[in-house]
């Protein structure tokens, strides 16, 4: 799967999202380092390993570089960036029953204008997976001849598929 380039100054307003979200009772934010074991658990159930072990090191930096969509206390999805490597936005998840909730909208944007506050001008998303959802949501494209790219070699305990 290629990387996209996402350019950090022409990101939608983050703001609506977030009102729509919490209008449907669902709260977006940056996640508090206290919530590590639960939110990396999750994403290990949900997603496997190799995301959590991304998304503990998202704990790791400061600001926390993970934001969470939680509902009832429960949580429902989540994005990280500067994980993989400095600039890269990934991996981000929702809970496939709650897909369609444009819960995953508000997580990317959030993250990326996190991304943006920290003095980045593009984010290159890693290893994407459905691209026509990035490139809709905040104009991704497609970086020519970055497959594998950085992950070559990548050791993993999960198949590939």
């Amino acid at each position: 799967m290629p990387d996209m380039l996402v350019k950090l100054y022409t990101l939608p307003e983050s703001a609506p999202l977030v009102a729509e979200q919490r209008a449907a009772g669902v709260d977006i934010r940056r996640a508090l380092v206290p919530e590590k074991h639960i939110v990396v658990e999750w994403v290990r159930q949900t997603f496997g390993q190799d995301w959590a072990s991304e998304c503990e090191i998202a704990f790791a930096r400061q600001p926390v570089a993970c934001f969470i969509a939680v509902e009832h206390n429960n949580v429902l999805g989540f994005a990280c960036y500067d994980a993989t490597c400095k600039n890269f936005f990934g991996p981000m998840g929702v809970d496939p029953a709650r897909e369609g909730r444009r819960i995953g909208t508000a997580l990317l944007v959030m993250a990326l204008q996190a991304q943006a506050a920290e003095g980045y001008a593009y984010s290159i998303v890693g290893s994407v997976g459905p691209a026509e959802f990035y490139a809709k949501t905040v104009g991704a494209q497609i970086i020519p001849d970055s497959v594998p790219g950085i992950y070559r070699g990548l050791l993993s305990t999960e198949s590939e598929d």
